[in-house]
Protein backbone atom coordinates (compact mmCIF):
# COMPACT_ATOMS: atom_id res chain seq x y z
CA UNK A 1 0.00 0.00 0.00
CA UNK A 2 1.23 3.49 -0.87
CA UNK A 3 2.42 5.42 2.15
CA UNK A 4 2.44 8.97 0.74
CA UNK A 5 -1.25 9.78 1.10
CA UNK A 6 -1.25 13.14 2.84
CA UNK A 7 -2.61 15.12 -0.12
CA UNK A 8 -5.75 13.56 -1.58
CA UNK A 9 -6.84 16.73 -3.40
CA UNK A 10 -8.00 14.72 -6.41
CA UNK A 11 -10.75 13.04 -4.34
CA UNK A 12 -12.50 16.40 -3.77
CA UNK A 13 -11.76 18.02 -7.13
CA UNK A 14 -13.99 19.34 -9.91
CA UNK A 15 -11.95 18.82 -13.08
CA UNK A 16 -12.44 20.86 -16.27
CA UNK A 17 -11.15 19.39 -19.53
CA UNK A 18 -9.57 22.21 -21.51
CA UNK A 19 -8.18 21.90 -25.05
CA UNK A 20 -5.99 24.99 -25.49
CA UNK A 21 -6.67 25.37 -29.20
CA UNK A 22 -10.42 25.48 -28.55
CA UNK A 23 -10.60 27.86 -25.61
CA UNK A 24 -9.48 31.39 -26.44
CA UNK A 25 -7.20 32.91 -29.09
CA UNK A 26 -5.06 35.77 -27.76
CA UNK A 27 -3.06 36.60 -30.90
CA UNK A 28 -5.73 36.35 -33.61
CA UNK A 29 -4.18 33.47 -35.53
CA UNK A 30 -7.34 31.38 -35.29
CA UNK A 31 -5.94 28.97 -32.67
CA UNK A 32 -6.41 29.08 -28.91
CA UNK A 33 -3.27 29.41 -26.82
CA UNK A 34 -1.83 29.70 -23.31
CA UNK A 35 -2.14 33.49 -23.21
CA UNK A 36 -5.82 33.10 -24.07
CA UNK A 37 -6.30 30.48 -21.36
CA UNK A 38 -4.60 32.82 -18.87
CA UNK A 39 -7.14 35.51 -19.82
CA UNK A 40 -9.98 33.11 -19.00
CA UNK A 41 -8.75 31.81 -15.64
CA UNK A 42 -11.20 34.11 -13.84
CA UNK A 43 -14.03 32.42 -15.75
CA UNK A 44 -12.86 29.00 -14.56
CA UNK A 45 -12.57 30.26 -10.98
CA UNK A 46 -16.12 31.66 -11.11
CA UNK A 47 -17.39 28.39 -12.54
CA UNK A 48 -16.00 26.73 -9.44
CA UNK A 49 -13.64 24.16 -10.95
CA UNK A 50 -10.64 23.18 -8.84
CA UNK A 51 -8.47 21.53 -11.51
CA UNK A 52 -7.93 21.88 -15.25
CA UNK A 53 -6.89 19.00 -17.47
CA UNK A 54 -4.95 20.32 -20.46
CA UNK A 55 -5.02 18.28 -23.66
CA UNK A 56 -1.64 17.78 -25.41
CA UNK A 57 0.19 21.05 -26.10
CA UNK A 58 3.55 19.62 -27.23
CA UNK A 59 5.15 20.05 -30.67
CA UNK A 60 3.31 17.75 -33.05
CA UNK A 61 2.38 17.27 -36.73
CA UNK A 62 -1.19 17.41 -35.36
CA UNK A 63 -2.38 14.46 -37.40
CA UNK A 64 -4.19 13.27 -34.25
CA UNK A 65 -4.86 16.58 -32.54
CA UNK A 66 -1.56 16.55 -30.65
CA UNK A 67 -1.75 12.96 -29.45
CA UNK A 68 1.07 12.37 -31.94
CA UNK A 69 3.87 13.98 -29.92
CA UNK A 70 7.14 15.01 -31.62
CA UNK A 71 8.87 16.52 -28.54
CA UNK A 72 7.96 15.93 -24.88
CA UNK A 73 10.03 18.78 -23.46
CA UNK A 74 8.53 21.99 -24.77
CA UNK A 75 5.38 23.78 -25.94
CA UNK A 76 4.11 23.79 -29.52
CA UNK A 77 4.78 27.38 -30.75
CA UNK A 78 1.16 27.69 -31.91
CA UNK A 79 0.15 27.58 -28.22
CA UNK A 80 2.92 29.84 -26.89
CA UNK A 81 6.13 29.29 -24.94
CA UNK A 82 7.36 27.54 -21.82
CA UNK A 83 7.18 30.91 -20.06
CA UNK A 84 3.50 31.16 -21.04
CA UNK A 85 2.94 27.69 -19.61
CA UNK A 86 4.73 28.66 -16.41
CA UNK A 87 2.55 31.80 -16.11
CA UNK A 88 -0.62 29.73 -16.72
CA UNK A 89 0.31 27.32 -13.92
CA UNK A 90 1.09 30.18 -11.53
CA UNK A 91 -2.19 31.97 -12.38
CA UNK A 92 -4.18 28.78 -11.88
CA UNK A 93 -2.52 28.10 -8.51
CA UNK A 94 -3.32 31.63 -7.30
CA UNK A 95 -6.98 30.84 -7.93
CA UNK A 96 -6.86 27.48 -6.19
CA UNK A 97 -6.92 25.57 -9.47
CA UNK A 98 -4.60 22.59 -9.94
CA UNK A 99 -3.10 21.68 -13.31
CA UNK A 100 -3.25 18.22 -14.88
CA UNK A 101 -1.54 17.65 -18.22
CA UNK A 102 -1.95 14.93 -20.81
CA UNK A 103 0.97 12.54 -21.15
CA UNK A 104 0.85 10.21 -24.14
CA UNK A 105 3.39 7.52 -23.32
CA UNK A 106 2.11 4.56 -25.33
CA UNK A 107 3.23 6.02 -28.64
CA UNK A 108 4.87 9.02 -30.31
CA UNK A 109 4.55 10.68 -33.69
CA UNK A 110 6.50 9.08 -36.53
CA UNK A 111 8.11 12.54 -36.75
CA UNK A 112 9.61 12.26 -33.25
CA UNK A 113 13.45 12.32 -33.30
CA UNK A 114 13.37 9.01 -31.40
CA UNK A 115 11.62 7.29 -34.31
CA UNK A 116 13.92 8.84 -36.90
CA UNK A 117 16.90 7.79 -34.78
CA UNK A 118 15.48 4.28 -34.45
CA UNK A 119 15.33 3.87 -38.22
CA UNK A 120 18.95 4.97 -38.57
CA UNK A 121 20.27 2.83 -35.70
CA UNK A 122 21.66 -0.70 -36.16
CA UNK A 123 19.27 -3.58 -35.70
CA UNK A 124 19.35 -4.87 -32.12
CA UNK A 125 20.59 -1.56 -30.69
CA UNK A 126 18.83 0.24 -27.84
CA UNK A 127 17.98 3.16 -30.15
CA UNK A 128 16.35 0.85 -32.73
CA UNK A 129 14.51 -0.91 -29.94
CA UNK A 130 12.83 2.29 -28.71
CA UNK A 131 9.96 0.97 -30.87
CA UNK A 132 8.48 -2.45 -31.64
CA UNK A 133 9.64 -4.02 -34.92
CA UNK A 134 8.97 -7.28 -36.75
CA UNK A 135 9.83 -8.86 -40.10
CA UNK A 136 6.35 -10.36 -40.17
CA UNK A 137 2.88 -8.89 -39.67
CA UNK A 138 1.72 -12.19 -38.16
CA UNK A 139 3.16 -11.42 -34.73
CA UNK A 140 0.58 -10.76 -31.99
CA UNK A 141 -2.09 -12.17 -34.28
CA UNK A 142 -5.70 -11.60 -33.23
CA UNK A 143 -5.07 -8.41 -31.25
CA UNK A 144 -8.01 -6.08 -31.84
CA UNK A 145 -7.69 -2.99 -34.03
CA UNK A 146 -8.92 0.05 -32.10
CA UNK A 147 -9.49 2.51 -34.97
CA UNK A 148 -11.30 0.12 -37.30
CA UNK A 149 -12.65 2.97 -39.40
CA UNK A 150 -9.12 4.05 -40.32
CA UNK A 151 -6.67 1.15 -39.90
CA UNK A 152 -6.80 -2.46 -41.10
CA UNK A 153 -3.75 -3.68 -39.15
CA UNK A 154 -1.69 -2.93 -36.05
CA UNK A 155 1.44 -3.27 -38.19
CA UNK A 156 2.76 -0.84 -40.82
CA UNK A 157 5.57 -1.59 -43.26
CA UNK A 158 8.57 0.75 -43.20
CA UNK A 159 10.27 0.54 -46.61
CA UNK A 160 13.45 2.25 -45.39
CA UNK A 161 14.44 -0.52 -43.02
CA UNK A 162 12.19 -3.20 -44.53
CA UNK A 163 10.44 -4.10 -41.31
CA UNK A 164 7.00 -3.63 -39.79
CA UNK A 165 6.46 -1.38 -36.79
CA UNK A 166 3.68 -1.85 -34.21
CA UNK A 167 0.94 0.72 -33.48
CA UNK A 168 -2.31 0.28 -31.56
CA UNK A 169 -3.72 3.54 -32.93
CA UNK A 170 -2.98 5.38 -36.18
CA UNK A 171 -0.12 4.21 -38.40
CA UNK A 172 1.62 7.55 -37.87
CA UNK A 173 1.78 6.79 -34.11
CA UNK A 174 4.36 4.03 -33.60
CA UNK A 175 4.21 2.38 -30.17
CA UNK A 176 7.15 2.80 -27.80
CA UNK A 177 8.84 -0.40 -26.65
CA UNK A 178 8.45 -0.55 -22.87
CA UNK A 179 10.57 -3.67 -22.71
CA UNK A 180 13.49 -1.32 -23.31
CA UNK A 181 14.63 0.11 -19.92
CA UNK A 182 15.84 3.27 -21.71
CA UNK A 183 12.23 4.01 -22.71
CA UNK A 184 11.00 3.61 -19.15
CA UNK A 185 13.78 5.89 -17.89
CA UNK A 186 12.80 8.52 -20.43
CA UNK A 187 9.20 8.50 -19.13
CA UNK A 188 10.49 9.13 -15.59
CA UNK A 189 12.55 12.08 -16.87
CA UNK A 190 9.57 13.60 -18.72
CA UNK A 191 7.36 13.46 -15.62
CA UNK A 192 10.08 14.96 -13.43
CA UNK A 193 10.59 17.76 -15.96
CA UNK A 194 6.94 18.88 -15.96
CA UNK A 195 6.47 18.28 -12.24
CA UNK A 196 9.22 20.85 -11.69
CA UNK A 197 6.98 23.39 -13.50
CA UNK A 198 4.33 22.85 -10.82
CA UNK A 199 2.14 20.33 -12.63
CA UNK A 200 -0.11 18.51 -10.14
CA UNK A 201 -1.17 15.51 -12.18
CA UNK A 202 -0.74 13.53 -15.37
CA UNK A 203 -3.43 11.83 -17.41
CA UNK A 204 -1.80 8.70 -18.79
CA UNK A 205 -3.31 8.16 -22.22
CA UNK A 206 -3.98 4.62 -23.52
CA UNK A 207 -2.28 3.04 -20.54
CA UNK A 208 -3.44 -0.61 -21.05
CA UNK A 209 -1.38 -1.02 -24.24
CA UNK A 210 2.19 -0.39 -23.08
CA UNK A 211 3.52 -3.95 -23.40
CA UNK A 212 3.01 -6.65 -26.02
CA UNK A 213 2.99 -10.38 -25.31
CA UNK A 214 2.41 -13.22 -27.75
CA UNK A 215 -0.75 -15.22 -27.09
CA UNK A 216 -2.48 -12.34 -25.26
CA UNK A 217 -4.72 -9.44 -26.25
CA UNK A 218 -1.69 -7.17 -25.63
CA UNK A 219 -3.86 -5.33 -23.11
CA UNK A 220 -3.66 -5.30 -19.31
CA UNK A 221 -0.61 -7.56 -19.26
CA UNK A 222 1.17 -7.96 -15.89
CA UNK A 223 4.22 -6.04 -17.08
CA UNK A 224 2.11 -2.87 -17.53
CA UNK A 225 1.07 -2.99 -13.88
CA UNK A 226 4.67 -3.65 -12.81
CA UNK A 227 5.78 -0.54 -14.72
CA UNK A 228 3.05 1.61 -13.13
CA UNK A 229 4.18 0.49 -9.67
CA UNK A 230 7.72 1.52 -10.66
CA UNK A 231 6.49 4.88 -11.92
CA UNK A 232 4.39 5.53 -8.80
CA UNK A 233 7.30 4.64 -6.53
CA UNK A 234 9.59 6.97 -8.49
CA UNK A 235 7.11 9.87 -8.24
CA UNK A 236 6.60 9.46 -4.51
CA UNK A 237 10.31 9.16 -3.90
CA UNK A 238 11.08 12.24 -5.99
CA UNK A 239 8.03 14.44 -5.33
CA UNK A 240 6.73 13.28 -1.96
CA UNK A 241 3.34 12.01 -3.07
CA UNK A 242 2.08 15.37 -4.37
CA UNK A 243 1.66 14.22 -7.99
CA UNK A 244 -1.50 12.46 -9.17
CA UNK A 245 -1.64 9.84 -11.96
CA UNK A 246 -4.95 9.47 -13.85
CA UNK A 247 -5.29 6.34 -15.98
CA UNK A 248 -7.19 6.22 -19.24
CA UNK A 249 -8.13 2.55 -19.22
CA UNK A 250 -11.29 1.96 -21.23
CA UNK A 251 -11.98 -1.47 -19.76
CA UNK A 252 -14.63 -3.37 -17.82
CA UNK A 253 -14.77 -2.30 -14.15
CA UNK A 254 -12.68 -5.20 -12.82
CA UNK A 255 -9.92 -4.60 -15.39
CA UNK A 256 -10.08 -0.83 -14.91
CA UNK A 257 -9.84 -1.15 -11.14
CA UNK A 258 -6.64 -3.15 -11.57
CA UNK A 259 -4.91 0.12 -12.53
CA UNK A 260 -5.23 1.29 -8.94
CA UNK A 261 -3.15 -1.70 -7.86
CA UNK A 262 -3.28 -1.80 -4.08
CA UNK A 263 -3.08 1.96 -3.93
CA UNK A 264 0.40 1.79 -5.47
CA UNK A 265 -0.33 2.34 -9.19
CA UNK A 266 -2.60 5.15 -10.49
CA UNK A 267 -4.41 7.41 -8.06
CA UNK A 268 -7.39 7.88 -10.40
CA UNK A 269 -9.05 6.09 -13.28
CA UNK A 270 -11.93 7.02 -15.58
CA UNK A 271 -15.08 4.99 -14.99
CA UNK A 272 -15.65 4.32 -18.69
CA UNK A 273 -18.30 1.57 -18.30
CA UNK A 274 -20.58 3.77 -16.17
CA UNK A 275 -20.76 6.60 -18.69
CA UNK A 276 -22.68 4.92 -21.59
CA UNK A 277 -25.04 3.25 -19.13
CA UNK A 278 -26.26 6.63 -17.92
CA UNK A 279 -27.37 7.28 -21.51
CA UNK A 280 -28.81 3.78 -21.90
CA UNK A 281 -30.88 4.14 -18.73
CA UNK A 282 -32.22 7.49 -19.91
CA UNK A 283 -33.46 6.03 -23.23
CA UNK A 284 -34.83 2.87 -21.62
CA UNK A 285 -36.45 4.90 -18.81
CA UNK A 286 -35.21 2.25 -16.44
CA UNK A 287 -32.48 2.17 -13.79
CA UNK A 288 -31.21 -1.39 -14.33
CA UNK A 289 -28.24 -0.58 -16.60
CA UNK A 290 -26.83 1.79 -13.98
CA UNK A 291 -27.52 -0.58 -11.08
CA UNK A 292 -25.85 -3.49 -12.87
CA UNK A 293 -22.62 -1.62 -13.66
CA UNK A 294 -22.40 -0.22 -10.13
CA UNK A 295 -22.80 -3.80 -8.84
CA UNK A 296 -19.93 -4.87 -11.12
CA UNK A 297 -17.67 -2.07 -9.87
CA UNK A 298 -15.31 -3.45 -7.23
CA UNK A 299 -14.19 -1.74 -4.06
CA UNK A 300 -11.04 0.31 -4.60
CA UNK A 301 -8.25 1.37 -2.21
CA UNK A 302 -9.20 4.29 0.05
CA UNK A 303 -6.50 6.52 -1.45
CA UNK A 304 -7.86 6.01 -4.99
CA UNK A 305 -10.75 7.58 -6.87
CA UNK A 306 -12.85 7.04 -9.99
CA UNK A 307 -13.14 9.94 -12.44
CA UNK A 308 -16.73 10.20 -13.69
CA UNK A 309 -17.74 12.05 -16.85
CA UNK A 310 -20.54 12.51 -19.35
CA UNK A 311 -18.55 13.55 -22.42
CA UNK A 312 -15.00 14.30 -23.49
CA UNK A 313 -12.91 15.17 -26.56
CA UNK A 314 -13.38 11.72 -28.15
CA UNK A 315 -16.43 9.83 -29.33
CA UNK A 316 -18.89 8.58 -26.73
CA UNK A 317 -17.21 5.19 -26.63
CA UNK A 318 -19.36 2.06 -26.83
CA UNK A 319 -16.52 -0.44 -26.51
CA UNK A 320 -17.58 -1.50 -23.02
CA UNK A 321 -21.16 -2.48 -23.88
CA UNK A 322 -22.62 -5.55 -25.56
CA UNK A 323 -23.12 -5.55 -29.32
CA UNK A 324 -26.89 -5.40 -28.80
CA UNK A 325 -26.53 -2.38 -26.50
CA UNK A 326 -24.20 -0.71 -29.01
CA UNK A 327 -26.82 -0.97 -31.74
CA UNK A 328 -29.45 0.29 -29.32
CA UNK A 329 -27.31 3.36 -28.54
CA UNK A 330 -26.59 4.02 -32.21
CA UNK A 331 -30.26 3.78 -33.12
CA UNK A 332 -31.39 5.95 -30.23
CA UNK A 333 -28.66 8.61 -30.16
CA UNK A 334 -27.07 8.51 -33.63
CA UNK A 335 -29.86 7.96 -36.13
CA UNK A 336 -27.77 10.17 -38.40
CA UNK A 337 -25.03 7.71 -39.41
CA UNK A 338 -22.64 10.64 -39.82
CA UNK A 339 -22.53 10.81 -36.00
CA UNK A 340 -21.14 7.26 -35.72
CA UNK A 341 -17.40 6.69 -35.63
CA UNK A 342 -15.21 3.76 -34.61
CA UNK A 343 -17.33 2.09 -31.90
CA UNK A 344 -18.96 5.25 -30.66
CA UNK A 345 -20.90 8.48 -31.23
CA UNK A 346 -19.22 11.82 -32.01
CA UNK A 347 -21.78 14.17 -30.46
CA UNK A 348 -21.75 16.50 -27.46
CA UNK A 349 -23.99 16.19 -24.42
CA UNK A 350 -26.44 18.89 -25.56
CA UNK A 351 -27.07 17.19 -28.90
CA UNK A 352 -27.41 13.78 -27.25
CA UNK A 353 -30.04 15.31 -24.96
CA UNK A 354 -31.92 16.81 -27.96
CA UNK A 355 -31.11 20.26 -26.61
CA UNK A 356 -33.36 19.58 -23.59
CA UNK A 357 -32.30 21.64 -20.60
CA UNK A 358 -34.21 19.30 -18.29
CA UNK A 359 -32.34 16.23 -19.54
CA UNK A 360 -28.97 18.00 -19.40
CA UNK A 361 -29.66 18.97 -15.80
CA UNK A 362 -30.66 15.40 -14.92
CA UNK A 363 -27.45 13.97 -16.41
CA UNK A 364 -25.33 16.53 -14.58
CA UNK A 365 -27.19 15.81 -11.34
CA UNK A 366 -26.07 12.18 -11.69
CA UNK A 367 -22.52 13.24 -12.56
CA UNK A 368 -22.25 15.36 -9.40
CA UNK A 369 -23.90 12.87 -7.07
CA UNK A 370 -22.39 9.53 -8.16
CA UNK A 371 -19.25 8.32 -6.38
CA UNK A 372 -16.11 9.69 -8.01
CA UNK A 373 -14.57 12.99 -9.07
CA UNK A 374 -16.62 14.78 -11.76
CA UNK A 375 -14.89 15.80 -15.00
CA UNK A 376 -16.56 18.51 -17.10
CA UNK A 377 -15.89 18.95 -20.81
CA UNK A 378 -15.37 22.56 -21.89
CA UNK A 379 -18.54 24.17 -23.24
CA UNK A 380 -20.90 21.62 -21.71
CA UNK A 381 -21.56 24.09 -18.91
CA UNK A 382 -23.38 26.29 -21.45
CA UNK A 383 -24.92 23.48 -23.52
CA UNK A 384 -22.64 23.87 -26.54
CA UNK A 385 -23.51 22.00 -29.72
CA UNK A 386 -21.32 20.19 -32.24
CA UNK A 387 -20.77 19.50 -35.94
CA UNK A 388 -20.53 15.82 -36.83
CA UNK A 389 -19.77 16.70 -40.46
CA UNK A 390 -16.24 17.74 -39.55
CA UNK A 391 -13.36 15.27 -39.80
CA UNK A 392 -12.80 12.51 -37.23
CA UNK A 393 -13.72 13.76 -33.71
CA UNK A 394 -13.31 17.46 -34.65
CA UNK A 395 -17.05 18.02 -34.38
CA UNK A 396 -16.88 18.02 -30.56
CA UNK A 397 -13.73 20.19 -30.52
CA UNK A 398 -15.05 23.44 -32.02
CA UNK A 399 -14.22 26.92 -30.63
CA UNK A 400 -15.60 27.87 -27.22
CA UNK A 401 -18.63 30.16 -27.57
CA UNK A 402 -17.93 33.31 -25.53
CA UNK A 403 -20.36 35.77 -27.12
CA UNK A 404 -22.45 36.55 -30.22
CA UNK A 405 -19.66 38.50 -31.96
CA UNK A 406 -17.50 37.34 -34.87
CA UNK A 407 -16.15 33.80 -34.34
CA UNK A 408 -18.22 33.45 -31.15
CA UNK A 409 -15.79 35.81 -29.41
CA UNK A 410 -13.14 33.09 -29.57
CA UNK A 411 -10.83 34.95 -31.97
CA UNK A 412 -10.55 38.13 -34.03
CA UNK A 413 -9.04 36.20 -36.94
CA UNK A 414 -10.65 35.96 -40.36
CA UNK A 415 -13.32 33.24 -39.89
CA UNK A 416 -11.64 31.19 -42.63
CA UNK A 417 -8.44 31.10 -40.57
CA UNK A 418 -10.01 29.39 -37.55
CA UNK A 419 -8.63 25.94 -36.79
CA UNK A 420 -12.27 24.75 -37.00
CA UNK A 421 -15.49 26.62 -37.82
CA UNK A 422 -17.78 27.74 -35.00
CA UNK A 423 -21.13 26.01 -34.57
CA UNK A 424 -23.82 27.67 -36.72
CA UNK A 425 -26.42 24.90 -36.47
CA UNK A 426 -29.81 26.64 -35.96
CA UNK A 427 -30.50 24.80 -32.70
CA UNK A 428 -27.07 25.37 -31.13
CA UNK A 429 -25.96 28.55 -32.90
CA UNK A 430 -23.22 30.45 -31.08
CA UNK A 431 -25.25 33.66 -31.32
CA UNK A 432 -27.77 32.30 -28.82
CA UNK A 433 -25.69 29.77 -26.88
CA UNK A 434 -22.69 31.57 -25.42
CA UNK A 435 -21.18 32.66 -22.11
CA UNK A 436 -22.09 36.35 -22.38
CA UNK A 437 -25.81 35.67 -22.89
CA UNK A 438 -25.86 33.17 -20.03
CA UNK A 439 -23.96 35.45 -17.68
CA UNK A 440 -26.90 37.88 -17.92
CA UNK A 441 -29.63 35.30 -17.34
CA UNK A 442 -30.19 34.38 -13.73
CA UNK A 443 -31.56 30.92 -14.58
CA UNK A 444 -29.28 30.07 -17.51
CA UNK A 445 -27.49 26.73 -17.87
CA UNK A 446 -24.19 28.37 -16.90
CA UNK A 447 -25.63 29.89 -13.72
CA UNK A 448 -27.26 26.57 -12.85
CA UNK A 449 -23.96 24.72 -13.32
CA UNK A 450 -22.16 27.22 -11.08
CA UNK A 451 -24.76 26.61 -8.41
CA UNK A 452 -24.53 22.82 -8.69
CA UNK A 453 -20.74 22.91 -8.46
CA UNK A 454 -20.99 25.13 -5.39
CA UNK A 455 -23.41 22.74 -3.70
CA UNK A 456 -21.19 19.78 -4.58
CA UNK A 457 -18.15 21.49 -3.06
CA UNK A 458 -20.07 22.39 0.11
CA UNK A 459 -21.30 18.86 0.82
CA UNK A 460 -18.78 16.14 1.71
CA UNK A 461 -21.44 13.42 1.35
CA UNK A 462 -21.64 14.17 -2.38
CA UNK A 463 -17.88 14.34 -2.78
CA UNK A 464 -16.73 11.35 -0.79
CA UNK A 465 -19.66 9.76 1.01
CA UNK A 466 -20.62 6.11 0.92
CA UNK A 467 -23.31 5.09 -1.56
CA UNK A 468 -26.36 2.96 -0.74
CA UNK A 469 -28.67 2.11 -3.63
CA UNK A 470 -32.40 2.04 -2.92
CA UNK A 471 -34.78 -0.22 -4.81
CA UNK A 472 -38.28 1.28 -4.98
CA UNK A 473 -40.99 -0.62 -6.83
CA UNK A 474 -41.03 2.06 -9.55
CA UNK A 475 -38.00 1.01 -11.66
CA UNK A 476 -38.09 4.24 -13.66
CA UNK A 477 -36.69 5.90 -10.55
CA UNK A 478 -33.01 5.75 -9.60
CA UNK A 479 -32.54 6.49 -5.90
CA UNK A 480 -29.55 6.30 -3.59
CA UNK A 481 -28.18 7.63 -0.31
CA UNK A 482 -24.79 9.35 -0.10
CA UNK A 483 -23.60 9.57 3.49
CA UNK A 484 -20.56 10.53 5.55
CA UNK A 485 -20.21 11.08 9.34
CA UNK A 486 -21.32 14.72 9.06
CA UNK A 487 -24.31 14.45 6.71
CA UNK A 488 -26.71 12.30 4.68
CA UNK A 489 -28.04 13.13 1.21
CA UNK A 490 -30.87 11.39 -0.66
CA UNK A 491 -30.67 11.49 -4.48
CA UNK A 492 -33.80 10.63 -6.47
CA UNK A 493 -33.86 10.78 -10.29
CA UNK A 494 -36.73 10.21 -12.71
CA UNK A 495 -35.39 8.51 -15.84
CA UNK A 496 -38.79 8.72 -17.53
CA UNK A 497 -40.19 11.19 -20.06
CA UNK A 498 -43.35 11.52 -17.94
CA UNK A 499 -44.09 12.42 -14.32
CA UNK A 500 -43.57 9.59 -11.85
CA UNK A 501 -44.50 8.83 -8.25
CA UNK A 502 -42.15 6.87 -6.00
CA UNK A 503 -42.38 5.47 -2.48
CA UNK A 504 -39.08 5.03 -0.63
CA UNK A 505 -38.40 3.05 2.51
CA UNK A 506 -36.49 5.55 4.66
CA UNK A 507 -37.71 4.18 7.99
CA UNK A 508 -34.16 4.06 9.40
CA UNK A 509 -34.24 7.90 9.24
CA UNK A 510 -37.69 8.24 10.84
CA UNK A 511 -38.13 11.47 12.75
CA UNK A 512 -35.60 13.38 10.68
CA UNK A 513 -36.50 16.30 8.43
CA UNK A 514 -35.53 16.76 4.78
CA UNK A 515 -34.54 19.81 2.79
CA UNK A 516 -34.21 20.25 -0.97
CA UNK A 517 -30.62 21.40 -1.54
CA UNK A 518 -30.73 23.56 -4.67
CA UNK A 519 -33.42 26.01 -3.57
CA UNK A 520 -33.22 25.11 0.16
CA UNK A 521 -36.92 24.26 0.32
CA UNK A 522 -38.13 22.30 3.39
CA UNK A 523 -39.55 18.90 2.43
CA UNK A 524 -41.67 16.48 4.51
CA UNK A 525 -40.39 14.84 7.65
CA UNK A 526 -39.49 11.16 7.37
CA UNK A 527 -41.74 8.73 9.26
CA UNK A 528 -42.05 4.95 9.53
CA UNK A 529 -44.38 5.03 6.54
CA UNK A 530 -43.14 5.06 2.89
CA UNK A 531 -41.64 8.43 1.89
CA UNK A 532 -43.72 9.65 -1.06
CA UNK A 533 -42.28 11.85 -3.81
CA UNK A 534 -43.62 13.05 -7.17
CA UNK A 535 -41.09 13.94 -9.84
CA UNK A 536 -41.67 15.70 -13.14
CA UNK A 537 -40.41 14.29 -16.43
CA UNK A 538 -36.62 13.81 -16.14
CA UNK A 539 -36.80 15.51 -12.74
CA UNK A 540 -34.54 14.92 -9.78
CA UNK A 541 -34.13 15.84 -6.12
CA UNK A 542 -31.12 16.22 -3.90
CA UNK A 543 -32.53 16.08 -0.37
CA UNK A 544 -30.44 16.67 2.70
CA UNK A 545 -31.61 14.50 5.59
CA UNK A 546 -31.09 16.78 8.59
Amino acid sequence: MSTHTTDLWYKDAVIYELPLKSFYDSNDDGIGDFRGAIDKLDYLEELGVTAVWLLPFFPSPLKDDGYDIADYYTVNPIYGTLDDFREFVAGAKRRGIRVIIELVINHTSDQHPWFKRAKEAPEGSSFRNFYVWSRSADKYEGVRIIFKDFEDSNWTWDPEIEQYYWHRFYHHQPDLNFDNPEVRLEIFKIIDYWADFGVDGFRLDAIPYLFEREGTSCENVPETHAFLKELRAHIERKHGGEIMLLAEANMWPKDSAAYFGEGDECHMNFHFPLMPRLYMALKRHHRQDIVDILDETPEIPSVCQWATFLRNHDELTLEMVTEMDRWFMWEEYAENHQARINLGIRLRLARLMDGSRRKMELMNSLLFSMPGTPVLYYGDEIGMGDNCYLNDRDGVRTPMQWNANLNAGFSNANPQELYLPVVIDPEFNYRTINVEVQEKRHRSMLQWMRKMIGIYKDHPALRSGDMQLLFPANERILAYIRSCPSETVLVVANLSYKPEVVELDLSEYAGRSTREMIYETPFPQITDRPFLLTLGAYGFYWLQID
